[in-house]
């Protein structure tokens, strides 16, 4: 029987995950990675994220106390002891710090900890694939699209956030100094939203694409193309790389790649649809990140109350990923017999619907924990 440990359990992609596997795989073992002070609270966090995920009720009743294996990584000793790691046959790690802040946390948890989870689990001689979830951006910045999956990252003082960086640093750790390690790589590109729930389970990252079509102008331009998929594909792909019983790479990207990347100008019909409002077409605007400041001046009347400093600060960030205009080669998972992701703009308008009466600076908080 596979025994599945799954990190970063109550997260945007690790609930998906178990979710998928709930529906998919009844017959896998699943082990838990929740952060909680006592088991019940640890219970009540992930039901509640699989209910935000609109499983059956049946299917959440599944998951008991025997499935909850409590800790983080920022004490990986204090649950390394359980003697149920050393059953488990399959990881999927999901766990970090996602967020585009400077929380003094990222590096302690998305390298350090991450490692010492790796290091523990490098131990287990049941162990037969451990799936580390990576992030596409960790290639950083000044690179040629579409982007080929590949080893080489950027140094740190080359990304825009440290949590890119962070995601290059524990890569090159994981494949360098743990050789024993049965070690897979899946790089996501830019995960919005969910295919049927919208952004009922998340609105990260969505509310940049709600704020550039408040303002009318943004610094892409409208024939450039986006890598965006949402968040059960990804969690679907996951799932594939990690029981598949043979890969023939150890590095992939979980992208929409070329045949599914969308371009802006589709995406603002889409969600202007999805609003009930006029496409912004020929009176979008691009303008240079230079531009942004002067652009704060109208947060307020375009898109509500708001901490202008922090909308900025955000603004400036997704403006230096937006000009990047990449595109990540996916043909590495095509080719492991994984459909195509869906288009952005066939989902789009459940992410607009479930986000209609959402501040959009309510929707930005996950990106800035």
């Amino acid at each position: 029987m596979k025994t599945i440990l799954i990190t970063g359990a109550t997260g945007f992609l690790g609930s998906t995950v178990v979710a998928a596997l709930l529906r998919r795989h009844p017959e896998a073992e699943l082990l838990l990675l929740v952060r909680a002070e006592t088991d019940d609270e640890a219970l009540r966090r992930i039901h509640q994220s699989l209910r935000n995920l609109e499983l059956d009720e049946g299917d959440i009743d599944l998951i008991s106390a025997r499935h909850i294996l409590r800790g983080d990584f920022s004490d990986v000793a204090a649950f390394s002891n359980d003697h149920r790691l050393d059953r488990v046959t399959h990881v999927i790690n999901c766990a970090a710090i996602a967020s585009f802040s400077k929380n003094p946390q990222i590096w302690p948890i998305n390298v350090d900890g991450t490692f010492a989870f790796a290091q523990r689990m490098a131990r287990v001689k049941t162990l037969q694939r451990f799936l580390h979830v990576g992030t596409a951006m960790a290639c950083g910045p000044n690179r040629v699209s579409p982007i080929h999956e590949s080893w080489e990252l950027a140094l740190e003082d080359e990304h825009l956030v440290p949590y890119t960086a962070s995601k290059a640093a524990i890569e090159h750790r994981l494949n360098t100094e743990l050789p024993q390690l049965p070690l897979i790589v899946a790089r996501p590109s830019i995960v919005v939203g969910h295919t049927t729930l919208g952004c009922k389970p998340s609105s990260s990252i969505f509310w940049v694409f709600r704020m550039a079509h408040a303002l009318a102008q943004f610094t892409c331009a409208l024939d450039e193309k986006i890598d965006v998929i949402p968040v059960d594909y990804c969690a679907d792909a996951l799932i594939s790389l990690a029981l598949k019983e043979h890969l023939a790479h150890d590095l992939y990207h979980i992208s929409a790649g070329e045949i599914s990347s969308c371009k802006f100008s589709a995406i603002d019909v889409a969600l202007a649809q999805g609003l009930g409002v006029a496409p912004i077409g020929e009176d979008y605007r691009q303008i240079d990140e230079t531009d942004l400041e002067r652009v704060a001046q109208e947060f307020e009347t375009r898109i509500g109350p708001c901490n202008r400093r922090l909308v900025l600060r955000a603004l400036r960030l997704y403006a230096g990923f937006a000009e990047l205009n990449y595109v990540f080669d996916n043909s590495r998972l095509l080719a492991e017999g994984i459909a195509a992701s869906p288009l952005f703009i066939d989902y789009i308008a459940s992410c607009a619907q479930s986000t209609m009466h959402v501040p959009i600076q309510e929707q930005m908080r996950c990106d800035f924990k």
